[in-house]
């Protein structure tokens, strides 16, 4: 093919010679301020507001930040000097090189890479070093990227929306010499921060370089570069590596040149240019291709970009129109799939504007149906669609087509999609195969190929071959066939006008929601799971677009219980490739169907007649329209807010993997159908698409047709919540003062009122070798010196309206939210307390200062609570990354850690008998680990996965463990072989650890659904109570508070039931959610004369950040006419400033408890200071 020159040598030089035309113009805008303004004026008011905005060119919006061409300029100077300084071995004191021994093995800075490896094409070239970029799109993004191309290397786009593992592999396998990313400054919340880049930094390989674009323009590194990339005597192979899924199994790096991107954007600048008034918005993730042309071709052509919140689009894609709409958008880069979901809004009166602005609307990534196309030309008759094909191997796009000829090329064709059309200038494009030049296997040629490849250290060529001569090359040149072409694997046939109609692959790589999608990389994944011999993943779609994945395994062992081995491999699944790469249908055979010539039979596999997906013609109980105004109503109830959108995602929103369980029990579906689908647009589509996807728990006797009844409406929400309250350092109890009741006294175990000299720093303790947790757990023993309570009793008494209250004594910094209840131990005139949070770190504080310990980083973020060996040498705790470790308990250094293949969110107990750690995992399994051997003895598929800690019998030798199924499983664990005992379906999840009754061994079970289940030694139901609404949290029960069982719902109230019957004894509404279990304090209480034991106090924290310390009079549980306030009233509370999820300990009048502001607290009570003449006193307990 004849080469033709390019008015332009190089990206760097095109925009240099654009914003020096124009440097004052605006470049860049950053829509915050307007992403306010959609939020308070979504469907709810016109968009009288944009009327101010149109004398305004472009539009900008209080709160907007606005880049002009010469910041960007300034920025790419300085950033690009930064980087070549760097390069070269300069020290530059921003750039975090982390103190890994296997730096310099890695290839990574300061250490120099080998020379890459490459064919005879590349002569006269040199290898580019690679540079990552670790950001959403953003001003900072773009300047990045320019960077990189002005000091003459190649960067590569880091999807912060991947899984971090796939960001590792990535990096490590393209061996990037370091990762740019952005900085956060002060309360900046645009786009990517630092700390969410701290996971990478403490991996311990790669350098990391943060960047922010107000600081750039304060700090210079001028000189600029005087060399240009393109002045160099050897020019760089290619200019930037993306990383798209790969057949192969594993990602696969995609070398793209600069010329195919310079040839891309010159001739969308001939064909359909935009001018320099007009205006693009820059949405596309960066970890598709199409983001390139998307933001090059505006920053190049002197237009000015707008840039929403990514992470508004990612709640809602809906917005999208509004930003059409609010800044008038000309142009635009979509997948088809988007413009469906936004077409009724586009059609409606409300976005008139949208449709008048639009000049070019750009479709790409999916197939574009004929009617969706009908559908737009008539509403945008002035608006230029095109559909364009393409793939990353040729710069995004080879073949365009036009749709305003549409008319006249299906003059003589009925067809179903638009076609693919013409190659782009430079661009050859052929069929080869049997049937060419008519139909076959679309080959593609000319500047837009990729380089190659990237596997270190060689640029490996594309699938490509020479052309057989009797090809008929379709090039709108007058090149020659003399170069290889690529071969797409794509299919297609030829119409009459010369453009090409899209057929389908001939290999196993799918699109969804725009992105390549390799079945075989799915596949890869499966088979790299213990559990797994081998894996075939097929694709269904519905009208030509993909729905569902399906993933047929085979086992190195058939169990019989499956569901949980389900969840542990879509968890596995999930930290390993992205969301779109999840199949929604897992299944489970004895064999592959296999072809003659011993290959998977792929389309036997599809055809089978247990397939999971097929269309369903029944579900006419509930009208589409009704079903997705249940699902949004469940949503709405389970997240606690006011409103959900359609493409709101239930993740995004705030929900978590409880709030997903109670979900998914009220819809009556499987809880991996909602990962799946997180939209309820999404699961709507699923629902009525599918016969197996409706997975309705047969156990709670919902159907499709019960959907919209009562059981769905927001019988469970707290009235006046959601809302922000003010917050407090202190607060004083405001509930009523008890007439009825004498005046009270404050019990501590030293005299006077409770300080820093009281229980806790009595000599001797009156705690020693014992450890406690939540729900009033207690290890071993709970030795308490000469078994007794302590107390002080004041002679003055407190006023009979007087209240406690309650003040922060310290708190300690974890780096990120506290959800894990502390663990406090007691070992001889030590008290410490043990803690973990989503930072990783693990941390010893000492609980009667908050000093720290020590701490040590795990491998993943830690909510479940820790537990003590019995000789107090260890720690035990688990973390998000599937793994239970063994920490020393003076420095805590890992003397051993286990990996499970699943979360681990359960609370290890620990059973001294048989020296072993019970610990269950996401992975459905309960595992037994041996503390003096260092082995697991023993594991125990429990039917779902396990949250709450398990519980023992230690005298019948009898162990329970609950799961999110609802099964609660028994065994006997005297000796090896352990055997289970009988296993109850309770019809609803449970998250919450369970309790044993220890006067005669029968155990408590808290419901997601608000059932409170009591059930003896065989399994058999005792009694059932019913709350107002879900439990998240195990019971409470306590010593000092005898024969009650104590309960949190999320509906605001704490309930207390007869331990023996499962009477309802009182409750207290503290009016807002609870997610924790409550804790009772053992070692301090109120009395009403000096021998009387009547009232105790407990703790419960909402879920909004309060905490609560509710007085109990134990008398008036025998008044015959009693009311709440007779037995329960709220003696001091204090708002904290984070929510909290964590169950809190109180010991002595003190509070240990973890809250989302990155803290742990210890909160101490006090009585005031109307208390004279007083006096310690001791009490059998």
């Amino acid at each position: 093919m004849a080469s033709s020159k390019h008015p332009a040598c190089c990206i760097s030089h095109l925009f240099h010679a654009t914003a020096s035309k124009n440097p004052d113009k605006i470049a860049v805008i950053h829509a915050s301020g307007f992403a306010g303004i959609a939020r308070r004026f979504r469907r709810d008011a016109e968009f009288a507001f944009l009327e101010t905005t149109l004398s305004s060119r472009p539009p900008v919006y209080d709160g907007d930040e606005c880049f002009s061409f010469s910041d960007i300029l300034s920025a790419v100077e300085n950033l690009s000097c930064r980087l070549r300084r760097i390069l070269d071995g300069a020290h530059d004191p921003g750039l975090i090189i982390p103190c890994s021994e296997d730096v310099q093995s890695s290839g990574f800075l300061p250490y120099s890479s080998p020379n890459i490896q490459q064919s005879t094409s590349f002569i006269n070239t040199y290898t580019p070093k690679v540079i990552g970029i670790y950001m959403e799109p953003s001003v900072e993004y773009i300047v990045a990227i320019l960077s990189v191309l002005r000091c003459g290397e190649a960067f590569m786009p880091l999807d912060p929306a991947w899984p971090k593992s796939r960001i590792i592999s990535v990096i490590s396998s393209s061996k990037a010499k370091l990762v740019i990313g952005y900085k956060s400054l002060m309360q900046e919340d645009y786009c990517h921060k630092l700390d969410k880049l701290q996971w990478l930094i403490d991996n311990g390989s790669f350098p990391v370089l943060p960047i922010s674009m107000k600081e750039n323009q304060r700090e210079q590194y001028h000189p600029p570069l005087a060399a240009w990339p393109c002045e160099s005597e050897c020019l760089r192979s290619f200019c930037y590596l993306m990383y798209t899924s790969g057949s192969s199994g594993k990602p696969k790096g995609v070398c793209g040149t600069e010329i195919g991107l310079l040839n891309r954007f010159l001739w969308m600048q001939d064909l359909y240019p935009v001018e320099e008034g007009d205006l693009v918005l820059f949405k596309t993730q960066i970890s598709f291709i199409d983001h390139l042309p998307e933001f090059l071709g505006a920053i190049l052509a002197n237009c000015t970009l707008v840039t929403p919140p990514f992470n508004q689009l990612k709640e809602n894609i809906l917005y999208v129109i509004d930003f059409l709409q609010g800044y008038f958008i000309n142009k635009l880069v979509a997948v088809p799939s988007l413009i469906r979901a936004i077409l009724p809004d586009l059609q409606s009166p409300r976005y008139v504007m949208v449709r008048n602005s639009l000049k070019l609307l750009i479709l790409s990534g999916e197939v574009f149906h004929v009617s969706l196309c009908e559908m737009l030309m008539k509403l945008l008759p002035q608006t230029s669609i095109l559909n364009l094909y393409g793939s990353t191997e040729v710069t995004g796009d080879c073949t365009y087509f036009d749709c305003k000829r549409l008319a006249l090329v299906m003059q003589n064709q009925v067809l179903a999609s638009i076609p693919i059309g013409l190659p782009l200038s430079n661009c050859d494009v052929v069929l080869v195969g049997e049937d060419a030049p008519i139909e076959g296997e679309i080959y593609v040629g000319g500047q837009c190929v990729a380089a190659g490849y990237y596997k270190y250290p060689y640029i490996m060529p594309l699938e490509q071959m020479e052309l057989p001569l009797h090809c008929d090359v379709q090039c709108p040149g007058d090149g020659y066939r003399t170069q290889p072409f690529f071969k797409t694997g794509d299919f297609a046939r030829k119409l009459p006008s010369g453009d090409l109609v899209f057929l389908g692959r001939k290999d196993r790589t799918i699109k969804v929601n725009g992105q390549r999608v390799a079945l075989e990389e799915i596949e890869g994944a499966f088979r790299d799971h213990p559990d797994v011999v081998d894996a075939a993943v097929i694709s269904h779609d519905v009208d030509g677009e993909i729905l569902l994945l399906e993933a047929y395994l085979l086992l190195k062992q058939m169990i019989e219980e499956t569901e949980e081995l389900k969840h542990s491999l879509r968890s596995w699944m999930m930290s390993k490739l992205p969301q779109m790469m999840i199949p929604s249908s897992i299944l489970f055979s004895r064999s592959l169907p296999l072809t003659s010539s011993g290959k998977v039979d792929y389309s036997s596999l599809a055809a089978s007649t247990h397939s999971v997906i097929r269309i369903k013609n029944t579900v006419e109980e509930v009208p589409p329209v009704d079903l997705i105004d249940v699902i949004q109503k469940v949503f709405s109830d389970a997240l606690m807010v006011e409103k959900i959108a359609v493409d709101d995602n239930f993740f995004d929103m705030g929900g978590n993997s409880m709030s997903a369980a109670y979900a998914s029990f009220k819809l009556g579906i499987h809880m991996k159908l909602l990962y799946t689908f997180p939209t309820p647009l999404k699961l709507q589509m699923a629902l009525l698409s599918s016969n197996d996807a409706l997975r309705i728990n047969a156990d709670s006797g919902l159907g499709l047709s019960e959907l919209h009844g009562d059981m769905l409406l927001s019988n469970y929400r707290v009235s006046g919540y959601p809302g922000s309250k003010p917050r407090a350092r202190l607060l004083w109890s405001d509930s009523d003062g008890d007439s009825d009741n004498p005046s009270k006294h404050l019990k501590a175990t030293k005299e006077g009122s409770p300080s820093d000299d009281d229980f806790w720093n009595l000599n001797p303790p009156v705690h020693t070798s014992c450890s406690f947790s939540r729900c009033n757990k207690g290890s071993h023993g709970g030795n308490r010196e000469g078994n007794c309570l302590c107390y002080l009793y004041w002679s003055n008494m407190l006023l009979k309206d007087r209240k406690g209250f309650l003040q922060e004594l310290w708190k300690a910094c974890i780096d990120s939210c506290v959800d894990a209840s502390p663990l406090v131990v007691f070992l001889g005139n030590d008290v410490r307390l043990f803690i973990g949070s989503h930072s990783h770190k693990f941390v010893c504080l000492d609980a009667k200062s908050g000093n720290l310990c020590w701490e040590t980083k795990l491998q993943g973020r830690v909510e479940c609570s820790a537990e003590i060996l019995d000789d107090f040498s260890q720690v035990v705790v688990g973390c998000y990354e599937g793994k239970i470790y063994f920490l020393d308990y003076l420095n805590g250094s890992i003397c051993w850690k286990f990996q499970t293949s699943g979360e681990v969110k359960s609370q290890p107990l620990v059973d001294k008998c048989s020296h072993l750690v019970w610990c269950g995992s996401y992975d459905h399994n309960l595992y037994a680990l041996d503390y003096k051997s260092y082995q697991c003895i023993y594991k125990l598929q429990c039917g779902g996965s396990i949250f709450g800690s398990p519980a023992i019998d230690e005298m019948q030798r009898k162990l329970f463990v609950a799961a999110t199924s609802g099964h609660v499983t028994a065994l006997t664990v005297q000796a090896l072989p352990f055997k289970k005992l009988w296993k109850q379906d309770l019809g609803a999840p449970i998250f919450g650890s369970l309790s044993i009754i220890s006067s005669n061994g029968n155990v408590i079970c808290c419901l997601v659904d608000g059932t409170v289940v009591v059930l003896d030694n065989n399994g058999s139901i005792i009694w059932k109570a019913r709350t107002g609404g879900p439990i998240f949290a195990g019971p409470c029960i306590s010593k000092a508070l005898p024969s009650q069982v104590l309960v949190s719902s999320r509906d605001g109230s704490i309930y207390s039931f007869e331990m023996e019957t499962g009477n309802l004894l009182w409750n207290h509404n503290i009016g807002h959610p609870i997610s924790s279990s409550p804790c009772a304090d053992e070692d301090l209480q109120l009395i009403t004369d000096v021998s009387t034991m009547s009232e105790r106090l407990i703790c419960v924290c909402d879920s909004s950040g309060c905490i609560h310390v509710l007085r109990i009079n134990l008398n008036a549980l025998g008044y015959s006419n009693r009311n709440e306030k007779d037995v329960v009233h709220e003696f001091a509370r204090l708002d904290l400033e984070g929510e909290i999820f964590s169950s809190p300990v109180m010991i002595g009048g003190r509070i240990f408890v973890g809250c989302r502001d990155d803290h742990v607290y210890c909160i101490k009570l006090d009585a005031g200071t109307d208390h004279v003449n007083s006096r310690s006193k001791v009490l059998p307990s």
